[in-house]
């Protein structure tokens, strides 16, 4: 996995992150759903690319 790419997914779990945070405090259950769903892509992400690292060695 590149560190460009595990930057990208990390910046992507962090905003999702803030994203269900905010979402929380202000009561809105879209925003904190909207927020999981980032988190779990970003998760997503980075198991594809440890599988397509793994083929690679």
């Amino acid at each position: 996995m590149s560190t460009v790419d595990k930057a990208k997914n990390k910046a992507e779990k962090v905003a999702g992150q803030a994203k269900e945070k905010f979402g929380e405090a202000a009561g809105d259950r879209g925003k904190r759903d909207e927020g999981r769903t980032d988190k779990v892509k970003s998760d997503l992400k980075d198991a594809g690319e440890k599988v397509k690292d793994a083929f690679r060695h």
